[in-house]
């Protein structure tokens, strides 16, 4: 069963309440810090637990006034909690909770992708098994080149997802970082105890050294990485629609009852989710060039990349969980047609075998160059007269003075095509 894609199940961790419940989190628990450290009286901590809370349109409401978030934020949790909210927010700055908060969202996105893309890598695993033998032409420059397999097409897929996979769980780690280090990143307010047990507490790291922001270097590798298995899927959906096309038509998406593919074309079976996985990895690519933008800022910090992040981070997170659901279901239903993979192999009379009769006339003394020339000859004859090649090989004397026909029969053979996917697959983790 394929699980179905939702927006709330990561929309809900980019949304307004999931950003505020993570900065009360931790303003309650830099309290706690401090009441560790005898600077807060425990029964303070205690008030402030009980009480703290928001409501966003009370949010809203301060911010429309004083036209900041932070500031609005506080306000409102300091009307629930009454006299012990001078506590709150002591030595820290507006960056402490939006950066720690943002390292929060951040990594439970990328847990989430990081899921996703396990259930796409196990369907493509399943398809490369049951293709593994599967014979389909491959092609360099678009045009004919030699025989391969399915199988070894969606191998190629799997062992991309798991260096996606890896990229992804470094570009986690990278961003688990908080900071409550105050102004300028010095502590001079603060007390680093309360950094390191915020950060303990909400299964971050706390940043070796930052200014009034975490750096933006982080945050870059995360949206880049996202834009590299944007990539990977659209190259994947590339290779679909390719082999969807009416003269090809080796595999085809899912085409479900009752869907129409165009208003004017009855006929008309496009592989439209395939495009739109394609076309949606431009948009993250774009966003991974703003946040490599974001990364040079002025001095300790200024505002340039707090616009660019509030749309970029969320949408690349959000449209990443979407592509990966969607390409699971078309790679889930993928439509196999084997015997028109087979006739595209026997389009060309046999030239796919060209190479294969080249290094036998080598085994047979000739030189490189000649064996060249004389298998050249026969292939574009038959590109131009449209004539089987292995029978005007059988009539070429100059030829078949270094070959017998029994020798010829090899060279013609497809299993030669197959004969180290095993190896291929035990070496990318499909087999033991």
């Amino acid at each position: 069963m394929i699980e179905r894609y939702t927006l709330p199940a990561m929309g809900q961790i980019w949304s307004e309440e999931t950003k505020l419940n993570n900065w009360l989190r931790i303003e309650i628990a830099a309290c706690e810090g401090w009441a560790r450290l005898g600077k807060i009286p425990a029964e303070a901590v205690a008030v402030i637990k009980s009480r703290a809370r928001f409501d966003r349109e009370r949010c809203r409401e301060i911010e429309a006034e004083v036209n900041h978030d932070v500031i609005a934020f506080l306000t409102a949790v300091a009307e629930n909690v009454g006299d012990e909210s001078r506590y709150i927010h002591i030595g820290m700055t507006s960056s402490d909770i939006l950066d720690t908060g943002l390292a929060l969202q951040m990594r439970d996105s990328a847990g989430m992708i990081l899921d996703r893309i396990q259930i796409l890598r196990t369907k493509v695993g399943e398809k490369a098994r049951k293709y593994k033998y599967t014979l389909n032409i491959g092609r360099s420059h678009g045009v004919h080149g030699e025989p391969t397999t399915f199988g070894l097409k969606m191998a190629l897929w799997y062992d991309e997802l798991g260096r996606n996979t890896e990229r992804l769980k470094q570009a986690r780690e990278m961003i688990s970082y908080g900071a409550i280090s105050g102004a300028m990143g010095n502590f001079a307010h603060l007390d680093p105890r309360v950094e390191e047990y915020v950060c303990h507490q909400l299964g971050l790291k706390p940043c070796p050294v930052s200014t009034q922001i975490i750096q933006r270097d982080r945050h870059a590798q995360f949206i880049t990485t996202l834009a590299v298995i944007a990539s990977s899927l659209e190259k994947m959906a590339t290779e679909i629609r390719n082999l969807q096309r009416t003269e090809i038509l080796e595999v085809e998406e899912p085409f479900r009852q009752g869907q129409k593919g165009s208003s004017a074309m009855p006929h008309k079976r496009n592989p439209m989710v395939s495009e739109r996985v394609a076309g949606l990895a431009r948009v993250i690519r774009g966003h991974a060039v703003a946040a490599l933008e974001n990364v040079a800022l002025w001095h300790e910090r200024d505002l340039t990349h707090s616009s660019v992040e509030r749309v970029i981070i969320a949408d690349s997170c959000i449209l990443l969980d979407y592509m990966l659901d969607k390409f699971t279901d078309v790679v889930s239903g993928l439509l196999i047609y084997e015997d028109n993979m087979l006739d595209n192999i026997n389009k060309t009379r046999g030239l796919v075998f060209s190479q294969e009769l080249m290094l036998a006339l080598l085994g047979k003394g000739l030189l490189r160059e000649e064996a060249y020339r004389l298998v050249q000859r026969n292939a574009m004859r038959s590109w131009r007269e449209r004539l089987d090649f292995k029978q005007l090989i059988l009539n070429d004397p100059e030829i078949m003075q270094f070959i017998t026909p029994e020798e010829l029969e090899p060279v013609f053979d497809l299993s030669l095509y197959t004969a180290q996917v095993d190896y291929i697959f035990r070496r990318c983790g499909l087999e033991e």
